[in-house]
């Protein structure tokens, strides 16, 4: 068997992967509170030696390593929470987050359930009943965890705490919350994240910024330079199975004759 051949095929389905994640960040580039997503890949030979030292089967005897899969192993995808830049809007209802932290969110799916989400994306507004909602329609919880309702006639204040004020008098606050271990967080749709079974939410230390939106944390140049990387591995790639290929037939047409 010629395991160049599979080596240099895992390659290139490794480096798609690499692209499909990359495309995907550059689509969303414009995305208010986005986080970039990374593709991470392991090696036949690391494989191989975690399960050589793996001691849960009885020792001194045989290791079953399973199927030999040489070259590389597509490992887990991450994402990266680190904050984005802000951006100046000016507008009452943009709000941005600067340290660790999410706008908690009431999403309703189509068969009429809500559900808690969360999110760095700060692009409120009122709708025609005065309830303080994401661009989707999507209301935004507060402290005590019922909705922000307002008077669209008053003028909006919103401090670091995301405590709002009407006049003189405090409305309402927003509630702002975290996650210890952020691996217990799964993307839902492009900026809301759910957590999953472990995740709980804690209090948060983040500030609010009013007339503030956080932008995407991703470097489209960065991002175009890893594409290029990426399309010169893949064609290292091709160009291997190419190598193989021409061998193949040097051996079957000529080295074959008697």
């Amino acid at each position: 068997m010629l395991k160049g051949l599979y080596t240099a095929y895992t390659g290139m389905v490794n480096e798609q992967n690499r692209m499909d994640v990359i495309t995907n960040n550059l689509a969303n580039a414009n995305t208010n509170g986005y986080k970039k997503e990374g593709a991470t890949s392991q090696a036949f030979n690391d494989v191989l030696a975690y399960k050589l030292k793996d001691m849960t089967e009885a020792p001194g005897t045989a290791k079953i390593l399973g199927v030999n899969n040489p070259g590389v192993k597509i490992g887990e995808g991450y994402t990266d929470y680190s904050q984005g830049p802000m951006k100046s809007t000016g507008n009452t209802f943009d709000l941005a987050l600067s340290g660790d932290g999410f706008f908690t969110i009431s999403y309703l799916n189509k068969n009429g359930d809500a559900s808690l989400k969360y999110t760095r994306d700060g692009s409120f507004t009122l709708n025609a009943q005065g309830y303080l909602v994401t661009h989707d329609g999507d209301y935004v919880v507060a402290e005590n965890g019922g909705r922000i309702q307002l008077d669209p006639l008053q003028d909006v204040v919103i401090d670091s705490k995301g405590n709002i004020r009407q006049g003189d008098a405090v409305v309402n606050q927003i509630r702002i919350r975290d996650f210890e271990n952020y691996d217990y967080l799964e993307k839902f749709g492009e900026n809301l994240y759910q957590p999953v079974e472990g995740g709980t939410p804690v209090e948060s230390d983040a500030k609010v910024y009013q007339g503030y939106l956080e932008t995407a944390n991703i470097s489209v140049v960065t991002e175009m330079v890893n594409m290029i990387n990426i399309s010169r591995a893949y064609e290292t790639g091709q160009k291997v199975i190419q190598t193989y290929d021409g061998s193949l037939e040097i051996a079957v047409n000529q080295l074959g004759k008697l």
